[in-house]
């Protein structure tokens, strides 16, 4: 099955209407799910990369996990402040034997498949072999809590784009897919700029696309919000090499968490990367039940397209203090 869409609520609406009508009748260690097995989806416009709904707008929760992977680690406690969910599946209770991290910069202790693949672009720009591997032979060695839905990340320049192919065994498509759209199509603009390339289209291929059966109301109600189509997306990432305001952003992220003072503006950054600080900082303020800050913070953030999930979000927790 193909689904063709420019932004990720068309796509999440077009595949949600059909999974809900499908019998839940996949038995799975996760629990009971409709499922399409074998499905394309293809995002025309990467930016369009964050839903615009009020039950699926997360880019708090996204940008972390985002942030996770670029860390290089796979520790518990890093992924677990904004998915604590994650908790569920370590084996140990320090990491997450699947984490995407150490998959793409240190694969098996001595691979940085992402600094590979960039060279084999500049080199040879009409490359079909820019191929990353999350999922690897060991992880059928025996049962594991947890271990990697993507198989591969597949980059190739078109026409003077970047267009990239992302290979699934599995993808759940309430909780699993916006996040997993988020992260790898910043990871296609990260690369993108590192290339000195323009953004391509986004290609998602997933064998087994499903929806649990315990999601099922919830997606339901996302489908009954009322449809908005909106070309509305994250601005465009500043034209030059990325990395060093990542690492900015990487340190910046390690001292919220720890619950360091930062001042975004001192740190040197364009608007892009310090509107994406004050997110990370609006989402550790809400953890800390500091809705003043929140308020406050919101205010230093130039770009509109983010007041409506930081909007919501605080709709979400005045809702829930008054059901108390």
């Amino acid at each position: 099955m193909f689904y063709s869409a420019e932004t990720l609520d068309d796509l999440l609406n077009d595949v949600l209407k059909d999974l809900v009508e499908l019998p839940f009748d996949i038995s799975a260690s996760r629990g009971t799910s409709s499922e399409v097995f074998g499905v394309l989806l293809k995002l025309t416009n990467p930016r369009a990369r964050i839903s615009r709904t009020e039950t699926k707008g997360k880019p708090f929760s996204a940008l972390g996990e985002l942030l996770w992977y670029l860390s290089k680690d796979n520790r518990l406690d890093f992924v677990e402040y904004y998915l604590p969910k994650y908790a569920e599946d370590s084996e140990d209770q320090e990491t997450i034997r699947g984490g995407y991290g150490p998959r793409i910069f240190n694969m098996h202790e001595k691979y940085d498949q992402l600094q590979c693949i960039i060279d084999l672009l500049k080199n040879s720009p009409n490359t079909r072999r820019a191929v990353i591997q999350i999922f690897d032979a060991t992880d059928t060695e025996k049962k594991y809590k947890e271990i990697p839905c993507t198989c591969t990340m597949q980059f190739a320049i078109r026409n003077g784009k970047l267009n990239m192919y992302v290979s699934m065994r599995s993808n759940d498509a309430f909780i699993g897919l916006p996040h997993d759209i988020f992260a790898f199509t910043m990871l296609q603009e990260i690369l993108a700029r590192t290339l000195n390339v323009e953004l391509g289209t986004y290609n998602h291929s997933v064998a087994s696309l499903h929806l649990y059966d315990k999601n099922k109301k919830q997606a339901l109600e996302y489908l009954s919000e009322g449809f908005q189509s909106t070309k509305i997306t994250m601005p465009e990432m500043p034209i030059g090499d990325p990395w060093k305001a990542i690492e900015v952003l990487k340190q910046a992220e390690v001292d919220i968490r720890n619950s360091k003072n930062i001042d975004a503006p001192s740190l040197g950054l364009e608007p892009y990367w310090t509107n994406l600080i004050y997110l990370l900082l609006i989402h550790s303020s809400f953890k800390r039940n500091e809705i003043g800050e929140v308020e406050e913070l919101q205010k230093k953030i130039n770009y509109p397209m983010y007041d409506t999930y930081i909007e919501n979000r605080l709709k979400r927790k005045t809702e829930v203090e008054k059901a108390k």
